[in-house]
């Protein structure tokens, strides 16, 4: 059973290490509390508490989970660490099962936000508030040693792609195959997993073809393990697009507008652009932060896409 936030706090003022969260295990905390401006127009609950909850599955680059299952390192760690030092407060990863598990758990008040990146929706907009902090293209990472012969996205159409169960990848993977369709080939078969580690242990073992993520993940994969792999990238006629990638944050806690006050802080003093620039990730970085893109206007993106 969880302990209520206040508990949390008072346990947290004599040690470093944060409170085991329901449903996952707890990563480092870091930051400290108050001392900023922003840290005034945090809801009360994240104020008695001091710190931030995050729920997370394993995503490398984002979520370098170790061999713990609680040690996390990475762009979401960074980025984390990051917002908490601009809002006065501790932040603390617990690792989860995927991207329900994670939805589940914040509308359950056991984690206060998840930093995807997850695909800004109008239907997500509904439970929600979006912090879009980045842009993404779908790609597919393709073990060199395997039998499936992928030259560009189009080889895709019949072979079995693996994906995160829910996750943008799913979705353009069935984009690609109603433009598949529409060239009279057979479709993709999907193969929902918890994450991406899951997916990249598919292709490798031969039980997909190919693993589907975003690109920055896929060379991720590429640099771990050198002529390993290959890729290949959705298009735009084949329905890719750009999607506009979130933090996601309850509505009924209030915290989603400070949280993008302080994303914008820290575009302002220049710690996004440093994190950006280390993990190589420029060509989907934002000009800005923005809330709800779903509904509202969506951010200029850095690069060309």
């Amino acid at each position: 059973m969880r302990l209520p936030r206040i508990t949390i706090a008072a346990t947290a003022a004599l040690t470093l290490a944060g409170a085991a969260a329901c449903g996952g295990n707890s990563g480092e905390t870091t930051g400290t509390t108050g001392g900023t401006a922003l840290y005034g127009r945090l809801p009360d609950a994240i104020k008695e508490a001091g710190v931030i909850r995050f729920a997370g599955d394993s995503h490398p680059p984002y979520r370098i989970v170790a061999n713990d299952g609680k040690t996390v390192t990475g762009i979401d760690k960074e980025i984390q660490d990051a917002l908490g030092k601009a809002l006065g407060v501790r932040t603390e990863i617990s690792i989860v099962n995927g991207l329900p598990a994670a939805l589940s758990g914040m509308l359950a008040s056991r984690y206060d936000a998840f930093n995807g990146p997850v695909k800004d929706t109008a239907e997500r907009e509904k439970q929600f508030d979006a912090i879009v902090w980045m842009v993404s293209r779908t790609s597919y990472l393709i073990p060199k040693g395997g039998s499936a012969a992928v030259k560009d996205s189009g080889d895709l159409c019949g072979k079995r792609v693996a994906g995160a169960a829910g996750s943008v990848v799913e979705e353009q993977a069935k984009r690609l195959s109603d433009w598949c369709a529409k060239q009279g080939r057979p479709a993709l078969a999907f193969i929902g997993l918890a994450d991406t580690n899951g997916t990249i242990l598919a292709a490798k073992s031969g039980r997909a073809d190919a693993a589907g993520m975003t690109e920055s993940a896929a060379i991720d994969a590429m640099a771990k393990e050198k002529d390993a792999y290959t890729y290949v990238t959705q298009t735009d006629e084949q329905g890719a697009g750009v999607d506009q990638l979130a933090m996601l944050v309850p509505k009924t806690g209030g915290l989603g507008p400070v949280v993008l006050e302080a994303f914008k802080e820290i575009f302002a003093n220049g710690e996004y652009k440093r994190i950006v620039d280390k993990y190589g990730l420029q060509n989907v970085a934002v000009d800005q932060p923005a809330m709800n893109t779903a509904t509202n206007t969506a951010p200029t993106t850095g690069a060309a896409q």
